[in-house]
């Protein structure tokens, strides 16, 4: 739960370093390996503008960058998934060894317990220090390229704050609903995760309303693509059928053992 409670705040961490990034712009004649890159990114996008338009190139490039990091999501999902599995054997160990007098006990417990399944703790991590530096390169695109700037989709002038603030809220709204659907499944659920799940959103929201609508757009796509992913890969609403299913097997099988025991006493 805690790992969860993590990266929610790295999510937040990563926002905050975006948007303390230079803002200079970035051009043919930039140097720099980071410019480069900003500089790559920023063509990609152009070239997939077709009609001219810069905000159908911002959508499709999301989409595509999305889709390649899917491998690194199902990794970081199945990390995560296996963690929380062993979150009943983890408390367990902190009710044997409590106190900062017993820590390096309950350590080597844990790391005992990892190794015993076959777990990584920081697994789910290293996806989310890959996608990092993919992710800022992709928002320095959309703020420090001219050419990305200076375009227009629909209502908004991809340059400028959204004047009605429709893609701030579809970007809260998606991450809302991205981040409900990841933690619906979770079988213990912390009154701090709640709370981060609503100000998560609250925190896309306003941040939203003081960015291009370029980025916004962005957000949006974005956390709309996770919301399928998550339904398409980890949905929790067929996660929590199965789980229902298989405790129903093990209470029948009990059950079974039981009936078998008081015919065989009867017997006797």
């Amino acid at each position: 739960m805690k790992k969860k409670l993590n990266v929610s705040v790295l999510g937040v961490g990563a926002l905050l370093l975006l948007s303390a990034c230079g803002r200079s712009d970035v051009t043919s004649h930039s140097t720099g390996l980071w410019g480069r890159l900003i500089l790559m990114f920023g063509k990609a996008i152009q070239g997939l503008s077709f009609g001219g338009s810069v905000g159908l190139g911002i959508i499709i490039f999301t989409i595509l960058i999305r889709a390649v990091m899917i491998p690194l999501y199902n990794r970081q999902i199945k990390s995560s998934r296996e963690l929380q599995e062993l979150q009943p054997e983890l408390r367990r160990l902190q009710s044997e060894y409590p106190g900062r007098e017993n820590h390096e006990a309950l350590a080597y417990a844990q790391q005992a317990l990892y190794k015993e399944h076959g777990v990584n703790p920081y697994a789910s991590f290293v996806p989310l220090l890959i996608q990092f530096p993919i992710l800022m390169a992709l928002y320095g695109a959309l703020t420090r390229v001219p050419e990305l700037r200076e375009g227009t989709f629909l209502w908004v002038d991809l340059g400028q704050k959204d004047p009605y603030f429709i893609l701030p809220i579809l970007a809260a709204a998606f991450t809302f609903l991205s981040t409900w659907l990841t933690n619906k499944a979770a079988k213990d659920r912390s009154a701090m995760l709640l709370v981060m799940n609503i100000m998560l959103p609250i925190f896309i929201f306003w941040f939203g309303t003081r960015i291009s609508s370029g980025v916004a757009l962005y957000w949006a796509v974005s956390n709309a693509f996770q919301v399928v992913q998550i339904l398409v890969f980890n949905n929790p609403f067929k996660i929590i059928e199965e789980r229902n299913r298989l405790e129903a097997e093990e209470k029948e099988r009990k059950a079974k053992i039981r009936r078998a025991k008081k015919k065989a006493h009867k017997h006797k």
